[in-house]
């Protein structure tokens, strides 16, 4: 089998991906990648409507074979200019554990609506290790200090059994970003 082709039993190359903006015909994808991760918060439809629209310029899906295979929700803070935030990242089970995520990462740093970011910073639920290890794993690929910080406090949420989340914030990150995205 030539090595640009994929077979089902074959790992898929990160160069076979391609990373596009979402538009809202993506939106639904995205929610049932989200629903079938079994640990993403699902937000409503319309909610990725919004990020797939309002917020295209910071948001990224990852394709294979014309299928969103990862997708990383995100946006400039208004009151913290020099941070992107990382609302939500996911990435199907089938292309897990093949570094989608910090590749999405990278090109989510490169993007023109993400110039002048020094900071990358997410939320994390004590529960949810793979997060916590993308975000350790990221901070030390760009060789950029991680600060862990409460973030939103469990009775800040509608329901009772929703876990706190930490801040995880990532820099500062060099300006010269060439050498994480190659």
């Amino acid at each position: 089998m030539p090595t640009d082709q994929l077979s089902s039993t074959s790992t898929p190359r990160l160069s076979n991906y391609s990373v596009r903006n979402p538009t809202p015909r993506d939106a639904k994808e995205i929610l049932n990648l989200v629903r079938e991760s079994g640990t993403l918060d699902e937000n409503s439809c319309y909610a990725y409507l919004l990020l797939c629209d309002h917020f295209r310029n910071t948001c990224l899906v990852a394709e294979l074979e014309e299928k969103i295979a990862g997708f990383v929700a995100a946006y400039r803070p208004p009151t913290r200019p020099q941070s992107v935030f990382v609302w939500q990242i996911g990435v199907a089970l089938s292309s897990r554990k093949h570094g989608l995520a910090k590749y999405l990462l990278r090109h989510l740093l490169a993007l023109p609506a993400t110039e002048g970011v020094r900071f990358l910073e997410a939320t994390v639920t004590p529960s949810n290790v793979p997060s916590q290890r993308l975000f350790k794993s990221f901070a030390d690929e760009v060789h950029a200090p991680l600060e862990i910080v409460t973030g939103f406090e469990s009775e800040h949420f509608d329901t009772p059994s929703h876990e706190e989340e930490s801040l995880f914030r990532i820099g500062p990150i060099r300006a010269d970003l060439d050498s994480i995205n190659s």
